[in-house]
């Protein structure tokens, strides 16, 4: 049995719409047409590819030919290129990937910028928390991940990128009103700020400090640049990278609070194919994590 690359696009392309609709506008076809194909895919499959809801999502065999419909549209424009045709028509090339709120907020646009410099591509860039990145790996959405996983996802390959090295700070005032004293007991009440509910840095930090995390009020702002703002401006203390923190603990914005810092590992992790682009990014995004990064212990 063989998947015909058309009928593999058009499900990639309706999951990346949301609907058939979308999909339709983007193929130039009708949506029964691109309903149609979906119908044949799944026929020739006998397996259902896609869920009909609002936006559509694709099934477990949906993301697998999704991963199959990607991969094959970057050999097709590497093959292109090599051949020194134009491979998208004077188009960019387009490249999703996942990466967490803190390393896009600091380290990881610098190296894309040069990418795109040298490359005709452009960046489709999925946020999460680097536990579930590499879960967009896994459904074929990315081609490339920033993840905390250090196990390679089936059909990728994994490089070390260093540590993000996260320190407790509060602003001096609020050291002195909420934090001053048994450090320990008054944790207990001082507010503290949370990127959302997944996250368990503060959680970590303060069962290191005999603190039950379940204790202390918490505020949830789920912004990279706007939590450390938070931070700032004395809402509560929490956990920031010292890419974001630096300047204001030199100009005394930002005190530290003590404790040992939280160091998180992160990693790389991208299809397994051998791609001229896929390696060209892996180059400028693994050569600057492991300058601007915490060495591995």
């Amino acid at each position: 049995m063989r998947i015909p690359f058309e009928l593999a696009e058009t499900l990639a392309v309706v999951v990346d719409g949301g609907t058939l609709d979308a999909a339709a506008q983007r193929l130039h076809i009708t949506p029964s047409a691109v309903s149609q194909r979906i119908k044949t895919l799944e026929e020739l499959l006998g397996r259902v590819v896609l869920v009909r809801s609002k936006p559509v999502r694709p099934t477990e065999a949906g993301s697998a030919v999704i991963r199959l419909a990607r991969q094959a549209a970057l050999l097709e424009h590497d093959t292109l290129a090599e051949l020194g045709a134009d491979p998208d028509g004077g188009a960019r090339t387009a490249v999703p990937l996942a990466v967490n709120a803190d390393s896009l907020a600091t380290w990881f646009l610098p190296p894309l910028t040069r990418l795109s410099q040298r490359h005709p591509v452009v960046f489709e860039l999925h946020r999460d928390d680097q536990d579930f990145t590499a879960g967009l790996l896994e459904s074929g959405t990315v081609m490339g991940a920033v993840t905390s996983r250090a196990t390679a996802v089936a059909g990728c390959r994994v490089s070390t990128l260093g540590a993000m090295r996260y320190e407790a700070v509060a602003t001096p005032s609020f050291a002195e009103e909420w934090l001053s004293g048994d450090l320990a007991g008054r944790l207990r009440e001082a507010p503290v700020v949370d990127f959302d509910r997944r996250d368990d840095l503060q959680n970590e930090w303060l069962t290191a400090q005999g603190v039950d995390p379940a204790l202390p009020p918490r505020h949830y702002v789920p912004a990279s640049n706007d939590f450390a703002t938070a931070v700032r401006l004395g809402l509560g203390w929490a956990l920031l990278p010292r890419f974001q923190s630096h300047e204001a603990l030199s100009n005394g914005e930002l005190v530290l609070l003590g404790g040992a810092p939280v160091d998180v590992p992160l990693y790389w992790q991208q299809w397994n194919l051998r791609s001229p682009l896929l390696d060209a990014i892996a180059d400028e995004i693994v050569g600057e994590g492991r300058r601007v990064l915490s060495p591995r212990a």
